[in-house]
């Protein structure tokens, strides 16, 4: 079993590793574990492009500009708590929590989106 490390959390993936010695019975799980892999490839594939649409590269801009601009936010805040010199309060923890949730969310989602093109889920139209 493998771990994926993102940013914010940790995603196991479990693959299928056959166990049986007879090579022909592995042969037999391996197609359908493919077959199985392939229902959910279509699966994204129609449901995400149908929710979706069609990505272009200017979507993707827009994103990564939102997304750099909530991870600036972030960052001011902080700073400026940093300069005021006083203890935080829970007003200001949570409003800097605020951002920073903000930011992560918008940096998964074009992670995801990035991902959703790479595997073919979604169509990126130039």
């Amino acid at each position: 079993m493998s771990t994926i490390a993102t940013s914010s959390y940790r995603r196991t993936r479990d693959h299928f590793e056959p166990q049986d010695a007879d090579p022909q019975e592995q042969r037999r799980l391996r197609g359908q574990m493919e077959q199985i892999d392939y229902t959910a490839f279509v699966a994204n594939r129609e449901v995400l492009s149908q929710m979706l649409g069609k990505a272009n590269p200017a979507s993707f801009q827009k994103l990564a500009t939102l997304t750099a601009a909530a991870r600036g936010r972030w960052a001011a805040e902080a700073l400026r708590l940093a300069e005021s010199g006083s203890p935080v309060t829970p007003d200001q923890a949570a409003r800097l929590t605020a951002f920073r949730t903000a930011y992560e969310e918008l940096a998964e989602s074009y992670e995801a989106l990035r991902r959703m093109v790479e595997r073919g889920y979604l169509v990126l139209n130039p």
